[in-house]
């Protein structure tokens, strides 16, 4: 296996729709996933990427912003890696990829919401240093 971490080219993105679809448990429709793409790549996104050979295997998006209390920072976003790849230190392989990628872009912190269910990737997210700052609220309008 030879993994290569990259950020995708944003005319490519709709190449991680079927990924993201995985992630949502195909609640959201690839229709709709590709038309919030469509838009996402011209704002302060960019998604990285995992590649074993040719074959796509992993997908995280990272916003960029400016905040308050935690200056310039980045946010992981739809983090997926396939099933038949877990467990074996790949995910961290792509964070240390990801923290060295946004720190040479000249971001100094990272931080992310994560689904409450989802409780291996609290447990991931613990090991990598991550500390809960407080909740993430949504409300559909």
């Amino acid at each position: 296996m030879s993994f290569k971490f990259e950020i995708i080219n944003k005319e490519s993105i709709n190449a991680v729709v079927p990924l993201v679809e995985k992630l949502n448990n195909n609640r959201i429709s690839y229709e709709v996933l590709e038309q919030r793409f469509s838009e996402m790549k011209d704002q302060n996104y960019e998604c990285a990427v995992i590649y074993d050979d040719d074959k796509l295997i992993g997908v995280c998006g990272l916003w960029f912003c400016t905040r308050h209390y935690s200056g310039r920072s980045v946010e992981p976003d739809h983090v997926y890696i396939d099933e038949a790849y877990r467990g074996k230190g790949l995910g961290k392989a792509f964070f240390k990829w990801i923290y060295n990628y946004v720190k040479e872009k000249g971001y100094e912190s990272v931080e992310l919401n994560t689904y409450v269910a989802n409780a291996p990737s609290h447990k991931f997210y613990f090991n990598e240093g991550f500390k809960i700052l407080g909740f993430h609220f949504i409300k559909t309008l």
